[in-house]
């Protein structure tokens, strides 16, 4: 099965097939460094880096852009002028790059400790202010911009009526209809000097008060929120490239204008696959200050918010969102996180028991035709689940299958030579390929823990003395208040010890 991803823009699943064979060029919309990133944030990027892991583990020589807006946010739904990154740097008593560094460095450290592979370019708004005047210009001289006092805005209607009848109208991408925009647009700040409500801002006048401004041809000012993507992704994928990502908030309006304006320029829509991953609420409740459930990534690490009972590792928040698929709603609780904790060390605990099995002495018939029925039946399944639409929720399904096989064969429950060799090396090879490789999971190690099983395997010894000498009220004493405190131990087979937290 080849690989099927769902296009937001045909509403359909669809085989993947780049533009050029073999090559793929992807842009995924980047943060607004005027504050940190918070846990809305986390969804999109890892979601977006499994995409570039899975499409480079199918042999694709990727391009990944992901851009960085440092020139203020356009709010097209909000309030319109605002420049975020202007009024933090004043709240901040900062100059706007040095904010703008400052939370670029706290963005580029969230995604190191998600272990997210670096993007192949990263560029920012600011460094390709002249290419957006450059296509803000070729759209003014195409009839489909208009000036007013120092500001450029895209005419979304003429756009409408002319694009449309070339299959590019304004809401092809989101599916709304122009005739009901226009009927519930909101009342916006110079939403007097537009034509029309539904027409979005080019460039915008910059007031004497504005910080951050440039110099073009209609004034100093500065860009627009949706014309940035557009401009970089044209420059480092060229007129039409394979995948375009982000988050389902940016459906309308930022993809919907980055279409339209692409469609001026360059006479077709910018991106074959548009993929869109779907929001986060936090027990229930969408994300909002007023609910005061806007928890940054350095808070959910170190468990400092209200709302958090504990602190949960990168690789936790990870996991916890690759459960779900990429297109579902995701509801975080700390039950639920919690959950995820326990999983992803049963299911860690299974990976690294399943490397230490010496596995030479196998015979080539199963000695269990029935678990080795199951166990191939499910490891080549994974890749299919994978080819469905990036269905990683299933692919982790899949592998916990078989953490009781691993676990059995372990225990002495199930003998070694119950799989052959060739079913033991392809669970082996499928573990390391799906956990390390394309989910991107690595083995967490703090001191804490060092130190946790030092003082457990201490008592491993203690309990294992007391037994030799036949206490074993003292032996059970340890085992089961340990096990009130939610750790397990286990006796194995040679004598040993192990535990593990439950």
């Amino acid at each position: 099965m080849a690989l099927q991803v769902y296009n937001s823009l045909t509403r359909q699943k669809e085989a993947f097939q780049s533009i050029i064979p073999g090559k793929v060029g992807m842009y995924v919309c980047g943060p607004t460094v005027s504050g940190e990133s918070h846990l809305g944030h986390a969804r999109p990027f890892i979601t977006f880096d499994i995409v570039y892991r899975y499409l480079k583990h199918l042999g694709y020589s990727v391009r990944y852009v992901r851009n960085i807006t440092d020139a203020g946010h356009f709010e097209e739904e909000g309030r319109e002028s605002e420049d975020k990154i202007s009024k933090k740097a004043v709240l901040e008593k900062m100059e706007p790059m040095e904010l703008v560094q400052k939370y670029t460095n706290l963005f580029h450290w969230a995604m190191r400790e998600f272990n997210n592979l670096e993007p192949s370019i990263e560029p920012t708004a600011t460094g390709h202010i002249v290419e957006q005047i450059v296509m803000i210009e070729k759209i003014i001289a195409d009839g489909y911009a208009y000036v007013v006092n120092g500001s450029v805005y895209f005419d979304v209607d003429k756009y409408h009526r002319d694009f449309g009848a070339k299959g590019m109208q304004y809401g092809i991408l989101s599916g709304r209809v122009l005739e009901e925009q226009l009927e519930t647009t909101r009342e916006l700040e110079s939403q007097d000097e537009k034509r029309n409500k539904q027409d979005f801002a080019l460039w915008k006048n910059a007031a004497p008060e504005h910080i951050m401004r440039w110099q073009s041809p209609w004034g100093i000012g500065f860009p627009g929120w949706h014309i940035e993507c557009s401009a970089m992704s044209t420059k480092y994928l060229g007129e039409e490239f394979d995948i375009h990502g982000g988050g389902m908030d940016l459906q309308f309006p930022h993809h919907e204008c980055e279409i339209a304006q692409s469609a001026v320029c360059n006479h077709r829509i910018p991106a074959r696959y548009w993929l869109h991953n779907n929001m986060i609420t936090i027990n229930g409740r969408k994300m909002g200050k007023s609910y005061n459930n806007v928890i940054k990534l350095s808070e959910l690490f170190a468990g400092t918010h209200e709302l958090l009972t504990q602190g949960y590792s990168p690789m936790t928040v990870r996991f916890f969102i690759l459960q779900t698929h990429y297109r579902s709603t995701l509801d975080f609780s700390n039950e639920a996180l919690q959950a995820a904790e326990k999983g992803l060390r049963r299911l860690w605990d299974a990976f690294t028991q399943l490397n230490k099995f010496d596995i030479s002495n196998n015979n080539i018939t199963a000695g269990d035709l029935d678990l080795e029925a199951q166990c191939y039946t499910v490891l080549s399944s994974l890749d299919e689940h994978m080819n469905d639409d990036l269905n990683t929720a299933r692919v982790l399904a899949g592998l916990f299958e078989l953490v009781p096989v691993i676990n059995s064969i372990k225990d002495g429950l199930v003998a070694k030579n119950a799989l052959t060799t060739a079913t033991m090396l392809m669970m082996k090879e499928k573990f390391n390929t799906y956990l390390v490789d394309i989910f991107g999971l690595r083995e967490e190690r703090k001191q804490d823990d060092q130190k946790l099983s030092a003082v457990l395997q201490l008592i491993a010894d203690i309990r294992k003395d007391a037994r030799a000498k036949k206490d074993f009220a003292t032996s059970d004493k340890i085992r089961n208040q340990l096990l009130e405190a939610g750790i397990q131990l286990k006796d194995e087979k040679d004598g040993g010890v192990s535990w593990e937290l439950i």
